[in-house]
């Protein structure tokens, strides 16, 4: 009964109504089947649910893991990524990535462009998948009986369906409000959404239901494509993070919790376009939900467990479609050569020059890179983590051989700098060469390390150090291994959170991660203001010297030496791995995680003899001598441009880096609804957005 007077609570409190539901809105609103008759056995009502999760897979492959607002919004625009291309050549994710140029942009910025509109714009398909979840929802708790099996606390077939129907709205509503901020809600099958909800009523509103349904689902099993307790327990802590931690929302709206109080917010910085940054004065009841249930989460942790090795995750992910990773909680699984779009290898994953179809691999684009600053200056080189999440080489793609990336602007590996490593068709079980997107590798969506650094960053934020650095030092011990120095790290940081918060960017450097972390954190404006700076620097060094020298001991230097060489013949594999301990001046072996696919004639192509298939890189990390360079260019080494391309690109890699940013204004990260979408829901943008 309680959620029922939230949820109308909520409904009252939204600004504008929604005179006429759009049509994909009715359409994924209505059941076309008897909920009795489909609900009466677990076969028809797991195909139901089924249904659903095509709906979601659906947004997942066009909209939140390399296509998308998360192409725009999520996976560039931090201190750790970027996007690859000159700052002119694509606008549309640029205007955004540099939140619309200190908002300055925001009134001429083309949501239509990028967004698209109805029924293919991210707005659209996430309410579709909302609506196919009200249906299950719905039908559920219409039958007889259902107040009885939430009440008798332990699972059964029928409430553990129950619970993925409710989990897969939370999780929608998450995705929403993380790219739109206030949007209306629904949560009634066949019900109309009526005008903009505050988030924060939204926020309180699904956490709540989600502590329904979480006693009566069961921890993650085998399967990991399904919401299983575990994954609730821990999408609670993800959503009273962000429930509870910095958000920018507009002046216009009347912001309440779930119960329809009126909320105070404490406040960052000056406002901008009409909207304030801030966080709710309660933040700390959120912080204690999000205690308890990561806590929750470990103890329901059912098959998910932390890997002994950071990179067993990734290597795991790369196996046939059968299997999932033991860290993951929840995995959206992608067929291999299957029809549709797979995206994150293709946008976030080490970059290929190949063509989109028949080559050694296809053509991955690379739309996520690392800043230079980051790679060489704030990456410890003895974090175990750096090689697997950044990649300085790609693939031909043509020949099967490995290729280093340029800084010069552009994509795949033929540009746009240091690029993301985590997703590598190279390294499959099984890779698909046929054609382009079509992989199969799964997309991580929940991980035990997410778990144990949002315990960590809770416990920090309500003064329980002892927990905080106790789940710290376990991530982090785990990626330095005998090296590992927690009580320095924290202290070279200044504060416990801000450890935290910085040990989550290492953790999920490459992933999409940093940017609303860094936004909900309250660490935005400090972040980028270090890169830049730091950007700045070693700029002015390569101009100046030549090269560049970090705090770490990483030099970046105006050229670097390579040479291609037969891995295989002398290692016995082309495909390298962790750096073993004493090769770290091996030209071949360090950076790791790199190379091609150990035999790509098993896939159709021929070397005709030519098996010079892996780069040796020197002067990577160390400025060289000039007897070293050359004894180097005696031994067939080739002097390469390096940092003077940084040099030559001052522009897109420091200007355009947050392009006006002032570090003091609201950040205006959101993205604006389309003129259809506010037509047909009777509200207007904020955030100093058109609205025509």
């Amino acid at each position: 009964m309680k959620n029922k007077i939230l949820a109308i609570a909520l409904c009252a409190m939204g600004i504008g109504v929604l005179t006429s539901c759009s049509d994909y809105l009715e359409t994924s609103s209505k059941s076309n089947a008897d909920g009795d008759f489909v609900f009466s056995n677990m076969t028809t009502a797991r195909a139901a649910m089924d249904g659903a999760y095509s709906e979601w897979h659906g947004a997942i492959s066009s909209q939140i893991f390399g296509d998308g607002l998360y192409y725009a919004l999520d996976v560039a625009g931090s201190d750790i990524m970027r996007h690859p291309e000159k700052y002119t050549a694509q606008p549309l994710r640029h205007v955004p990535e540099c939140f619309y140029v200190n908002g300055t942009a925001a009134a001429d910025y083309d949501a239509v462009g990028y967004g698209k509109e109805a029924p293919n714009s991210p707005y659209s398909v996430l309410f579709a998948v909302i609506g196919k979840a009200n249906a299950v929802a719905s039908a559920i708790e219409e039958k007889s009986g259902f107040e009885e099996m939430m009440a008798g606390g332990k699972a059964t077939d029928l409430s553990q369906l129950y619970g993925e129907a409710v989990a897969m709205r939370a999780t929608c509503y998450r995705e929403l409000i993380k790219y739109y901020g206030d949007v209306p809600y629904q949560s009634k099958m066949g019900a109309a959404a009526l005008g903009l909800s505050p988030r924060d009523s939204i926020y309180d509103v699904i956490i709540a239901d989600l502590k329904k349904v979480e006693p009566v689902m069961n921890p993650v099993g085998k399967d990991k494509r399904f919401f299983s307790q575990t994954y609730v327990d821990a999408l609670i802590g993800r959503l009273a993070l962000e429930a509870g931690g910095y958000q920018t929302r507009r002046g216009d709206i009347n912001y309440k919790d779930g119960s329809g109080n009126a909320l105070t917010f404490e406040t960052k910085g000056s406002q901008n376009n009409g909207a304030s940054y801030g966080r709710r004065s309660d933040w700390k009841n959120l912080y204690t939900t999000a205690k308890e249930y990561f806590q929750k989460a470990i103890e329901h942790k059912g098959t998910a467990k932390l890997s002994a090795n950071y990179y067993d995750f990734f290597v795991q992910l790369h196996g046939d479609d059968a299997s999932y990773a033991e860290e993951s909680i929840y995995e959206e699984p992608f067929q291999q050569g299957a029809s549709g779009n797979d995206p994150r290898p293709y946008s976030l994953g080490r970059p290929s020059a190949g063509g989109s179809s028949n080559n050694y691999p296809c053509k991955n684009y690379g739309q996520g890179r690392i800043n230079p600053a980051f790679y060489y200056g704030m990456f410890d080189p003895k974090d175990t983590r750096r090689d697997l999440s950044c990649a300085v080489t790609g693939s031909d793609g043509k020949a099967g051989k490995e290729k280093l990336i340029p800084f010069t602007p552009g994509s795949q590996a033929n540009g746009g700098g240091i690029a993301c490593n985590k997703f590598d068709e190279n390294r499959q079980t099984t890779t698909w060469t046929k054609n382009q997107r079509r992989s199969g590798i799964n997309g991580p969506y929940m991980r035990m390390a997410e778990v144990y650094l949002g315990l960590a960053e809770a416990a920090a934020g309500l003064g329980d150090e002892a927990t905080a650095k106790q789940y710290l030092k376990t991530i982090h011990d785990r990626a330095f291994g005998s090296n590992s120095n927690v009580d320095a790290y924290i202290a070279s940081k200044g504060s416990l959170t801000e450890a935290i918060i910085d040990e989550r960017g290492f953790e999920f450097a490459g992933e999409g991660d940093r940017r609303w972390t860094l936004i909900r954190s309250g660490f935005i404006a400090q972040k980028i203001k270090a890169v830049k700076d730091l950007t700045r620097k070693m700029l002015d060094g390569l101009k100046n010297d030549g090269f560049y020298t970090f705090e770490n001991g990483n030099t970046i230097s105006a050229s670097i030496w390579t040479k291609l060489v037969d891995a295989k013949a002398t290692y016995g594999k082309r495909l390298t791995e962790q750096t073993p301990a004493g090769s770290e001046n091996d030209p071949v072996l360090s950076p790791g995680w790199r190379g091609v696919n150990n035999d790509w004639t098993n896939y159709g192509l021929d070397y005709k003899g030519d098996t010079m298939t892996n780069l040796a890189i020197q002067g990577l990390f160390t400025k060289l001598s000039a007897e070293e360079i050359a004894a180097l260019e005696a031994d067939g080494y080739t002097k390469t441009a390096w940092g003077s391309v940084l040099v030559d690109n001052d522009d897109e890699y420091y200007k355009y880096l947050f392009y006006e940013y002032d570090y003091d204004k609201a950040p205006i990260y959101l993205f604006p609804f389309s003129p259809n979408t506010m037509s047909t829901g009777g509200f207007t943008n904020g955030y100093g957005f058109k609205n025509n």
